[in-house]
């Protein structure tokens, strides 16, 4: 898929993270799979770090056409022994 395609592309929620860190080990995980990512977040919760109100989650966006793939990929569990 090329760049143009994503950027016309419909982006929608996968799921939404406390935090940052969170937020980047999710968009790894996908990644991993081969699944474009984008974050959304209010810039107020990075920078004083706090999560009331909604204000430090994070949104983790994917193109539409890889919606389903990104939520199965993010219910999958792993255990240590498939880690090494």
């Amino acid at each position: 898929m090329g760049k143009e395609m994503i950027h016309d592309e419909k982006w929608r929620v996968v799921c939404v993270a406390s935090g940052m860190i969170n937020a980047h080990i999710i968009e790894g995980r996908l990644k991993a799979e081969g699944i474009a990512t984008r974050l959304s977040y209010e810039i107020a919760g990075v920078l004083y770090a706090t999560t009331v109100d909604g204000l430090g989650e994070v949104k983790i966006l994917v193109p539409e056409t890889d919606l389903e793939r990104a939520q199965k990929a993010l219910e999958q569990s792993y255990k240590d022994d498939d880690l090494s």
